[in-house]
């Protein structure tokens, strides 16, 4: 048999054009495990509601970050791909899980080149419904529908893997070279409690507090509070943080259903009121700048720290194309090779 890799990561809209940002964010909340609502009241609430008010606001936000090249994420995971393929001799083809190039187009292109078992690769640290999940049973799908004989193979969340800690961790240390913080945010992308729940196999374990995702549990494989947590802890271990010098919050909610808390907006600027001066903020449940972590974080939160008090706000970048993390992922795709 002959593999190959397909990285996937979130996606982006094809410019910032309104009707391009509607389209996507139309891909995007009508999924079912984005949005996990009956599919009537999805489309109501995002068809009806949501995209009669957001692309044009979420079109500023784009304009802000776009770069001459693109979109920075789409870019970025570009880049990510070309340095991965220099260093492997399998083909890597890149796919986004909303917007281009899709994942049809990814599996498309290893078919062409007798490609007839796949490493899938989901860009994100840790699982969750709306990430891991949603991309893997897209794929299947795909798979089943237009490549029957095609093998895939998962890799599973990397939030815990020794290799991918210490990038985290390095990126983190060279950043802050020049920048001696009072404080560090480990920011992550935020999900309904709900999803937590949902994702539970044990049906019981979750609870969302302060015991369950330090019990050890089956769960833990499939939880998204514990994996930030996980993650959290485990760099702060590499880096030596002192307990009360660090903590983590969620970003990005949306509607009016319980969220995972602390909220990042609130969290930014609660140090702030209570004299942090020098804040780092890093958003580890991404690997690739996008619009949640250079607009939402490196423009919002940063002016929103300033004006709460804070006086130097520090957006430490994603692992984007870090050469150590380029290392690490020809790592795990050898070991694919060798199997």
């Amino acid at each position: 048999m002959k593999k190959g890799v397909l990285l996937v990561n979130l996606g982006s809209p094809d410019s910032t054009k309104t009707k391009d940002v509607k389209k996507y964010l139309d891909e995007f909340l009508m999924d079912e495990r984005v949005i996990d609502l009956p599919y009537l009241l999805r489309a109501l609430l995002v068809k009806g509601i949501i995209l009669n008010t957001r692309p044009k606001k979420s079109a500023k936000a784009y304009k802000k970050i776009w770069w001459p090249e693109g979109s920075p994420l789409i870019v970025l995971s570009k880049r990510l791909q070309t340095n991965l393929q220099k260093k492997v001799s399998l083909p890597v083809e890149l796919a986004m899980r909303y917007g281009n190039p899709s994942i049809e187009h990814g599996l498309t292109q290893l078919n062409n080149q007798g490609v007839d078992e796949v490493l899938l690769l989901p860009l994100y640290p840790q699982f969750a419904m709306a990430t891991t999940e949603t991309i893997v049973v897209l794929a299947e799908k795909i798979k089943k529908e237009k490549f029957p004989t095609m093998k895939l193979e998962i890799l599973p969340a990397f939030y815990n893997k020794k290799d991918y800690i210490k990038n985290l961790a390095d990126s983190i240390q060279d950043s802050l070279q020049n920048f001696k913080s009072d404080y560090i945010l480990f920011s992550y992308h935020g999900v309904p409690e709900r999803h937590i729940r949902k994702s539970d196999v044990t049906k019981s374990h979750c609870q969302i507090n302060n015991t369950c995702c330090v019990t050890p549990s089956e769960a833990h494989d499939f939880c998204y509070r514990h994996q930030c947590l996980e993650t959290t802890k485990q760099v702060a271990e590499v880096l030596g943080l002192e307990e009360g010098k660090f903590s983590t919050s969620f970003q990005s909610r949306l509607g009016k259903d319980p969220w995972l808390q602390p909220y990042t907006d609130a969290t930014i600027d609660g140090l702030a009121q209570k004299g942090i001066k020098k804040l780092a903020v890093v958003t580890p449940a991404f690997v690739s700048d996008c619009l949640e972590t250079l607009e939402e974080i490196g423009m919002e939160a940063a002016e929103s720290f300033k004006e709460n008090g804070g006086e130097h706000f520090l957006s430490i970048p994603c692992l984007n194309d870090r050469e150590d993390w380029v290392h690490t992922l020809t790592s795990w795709v050898q070991e694919f090779e060798k199997k």
